[in-house]
């Protein structure tokens, strides 16, 4: 099959369609496929994912199941383990993660894993589309060897890949999948303009660049323009209790300038899928290239160590009422990476609670929305009655500030608050029971 014929089947939705990874990325991707009228199929090796999907329910709270269950009903959108599915398809967009190792280093195996599978079954007249992100030269330097040894693949001809990267926030309303331009970058210009003709199908705005590590670089540059901006006002922060000055009220101050200002808030450090890790990316490959990234080195050591110093707040605060931490019970508010959402990955929540651990607090949690976790060798529930355990606590520490909670009445119940995310507002501002970051 060739372009031109790829191509009509793209303009005519007669393209069967298979996304790899039904994650946070992929299972919203592939609702926005079946709305376009594309038979869509999402694989994934989790079993039990894949039985909720084909019941018509959703474990993401972006897709709602009714969303799920039209498709499924419809007989357009089906789940699976087997990656044998991609032998029918045309066009297949690979959504798996790509963590950190402990060691900082990029984790590139749920990639290698996922084009492994792919390659057994790849095929002339197929569209590859790589969102998962990763440092640039992935798309070129370990995609396409791998599915070019595997078959009669002639890339620009019969076969055409690209990188576009996923943009997704989750929790936001406003801009979704459908509505997020999707940047896209070919290995050749031919593989933009297929992939391109694919992705316009099924979102508003398409932005085409000139080649896949275009396309990588700007997903980085996203992500690291804003670790670094947040690395700035955490030290910011840190600076500014030196000073004696509150850091809030002076962003507060610099926000009012309608020019030349974005406004980036202090906080207890980085979390998500994307800000703590993406920029860390480029990082590894500059190393690679005999390059430090010196911007982003020093923001994730600033970033990294807020956790540890929100640690020396609560420490700090519970002395001025002449207690220690070891032995304090400490209340952790909120534990998602940040408010009204369930995600807790890279969630700075995670270190505040074991470092406090491993001080000696005594520490719980409430969050309306993470029932329950397991992290690094211990495992919590979130407390049952909510005031009851504010009333109780010795220390309440704002982490993550969902919109449920009623700070006012937290205020006015709890001993001692450490608030990381100036949730209290002017109301926390000169209370002497209150340690704002």
């Amino acid at each position: 099959m060739n372009q031109t014929t790829l191509l009509s089947k793209i303009e005519s939705k007669d393209l069967r369609v298979v996304v790899l990874g039904m994650g946070y990325v992929g299972l919203p991707l592939a609702m926005v496929f079946a709305e376009a009228g594309f038979d869509v199929t999402g694989v994934d090796p989790i079993t039990e994912k894949v039985a909720m999907l084909n019941r018509g329910e959703s474990y993401i709270k972006d897709v709602p199941s009714d969303q799920v269950t039209r498709w499924v009903q419809a007989g357009t959108f089906r789940a699976t383990t087997d990656f044998a599915a991609i032998r029918a398809a045309d066009a297949v967009s690979i959504c798996v993660p790509t963590p950190l190792r402990k060691t900082g280093d990029p984790d590139l195996s749920y990639i290698i894993s996922a084009t492994d599978e792919l390659a057994r079954y790849v095929h002339p007249g197929m569209v590859v589309v790589l969102e998962s992100t990763t440092y640039p030269g992935t798309t070129r330097e370990i995609l396409l060897p791998k599915l070019q040894q595997a078959a009669d693949l002639r890339i620009g001809e019969n076969f055409f890949l690209a990188f576009s990267p996923e943009r997704v926030d989750p929790g936001r309303k406003d801009w979704t999948t459908i509505n997020t331009p999707k940047v896209i970058g070919g290995i050749t210009p031919a593989c933009t303009e297929i992939a391109s003709a694919w992705y316009g199908q099924a979102v508003q705005t398409v932005v085409p660049v000139s080649s896949a590590e275009v396309a990588e670089m700007a997903k980085l540059l996203e992500n690291t323009f804003r670790m670094i901006n947040i690395g700035l006002v955490n030290e910011l922060a840190i600076m500014c209790e030196r000073l004696g000055v509150d850091v809030w009220e002076v962003i507060e101050a610099a926000a009012t300038k309608p020019f030349g200002f974005m406004k980036f808030t202090p906080g207890p450090g980085l979390g998500g899928h994307c800000i703590p890790i993406d920029p860390l990316y480029l990082s590894w490959k500059l190393r690679s290239l005999n390059y430090t990234a010196r911007f982003i080195e020093l923001a994730s050591e600033i970033n990294t160590g807020m956790p540890r110093y929100v640690v020396g707040k609560v420490q700090d605060a519970l002395n001025e009422h002449r207690k220690a931490l070891k032995g304090s019970r400490v209340l952790v508010l909120g534990i998602a990476y940040k408010p009204d959402i369930d995600d807790l990955r890279e969630s700075p929540a995670l270190d505040v609670i074991g470092l406090l651990m491993q001080k000696g607090a005594e520490v719980s949690y409430h969050d309306p929305h993470i029932p329950h976790f397991k992290h690094d060798g211990f495992t919590l529930q979130s407390v049952k009655d909510l005031m009851v355990s504010v009333r109780e606590a010795d220390c309440v520490v704002i982490v993550t500030n969902h919109s449920a909670y009623d700070y006012k009445v937290i205020l006015e119940n709890a001993a001692l608050i450490v608030d990381t995310r100036n949730a209290l507002g002017a109301a926390g501002r000169d209370n002497p029971k209150v340690t704002r970051l």
